[in-house]
């Protein structure tokens, strides 16, 4: 506790600048990972179709949702994007 302390002005910027990176490094898996989930999702829906587990209404219901989310995904990460440019 003593040495932490004590290093804490040498070290403290340095634990800051990894802890900011690894939040960055979290927020980008979770965003491909619900990109990845949804295009599964579709896929899923689309064999369920294809098998005729589904109808064609609730197949055309469910594939737009769906899509606006992977649509509203792609937007805000544009969106960010045109933000970081910006900056």
């Amino acid at each position: 506790m003593l040495l932490k302390l004590l290093t804490l002005p040498v070290l403290g910027p340095i634990e800051g600048v990894i802890w900011i990176g690894e939040q960055i490094q979290e927020r980008v898996d979770s965003e491909i990972d619900d990109r990845d989930n949804l295009q599964k999702q579709l896929l899923s829906l689309q064999l369920a179709f294809d098998l005729g587990d589904i109808s064609e209404e609730e197949f055309e219901e469910k594939e737009e949702e769906l899509l606006i989310k992977i649509q509203a995904l792609e937007e805000a990460e544009n969106a960010e994007e045109m933000e970081d440019i910006t900056l």
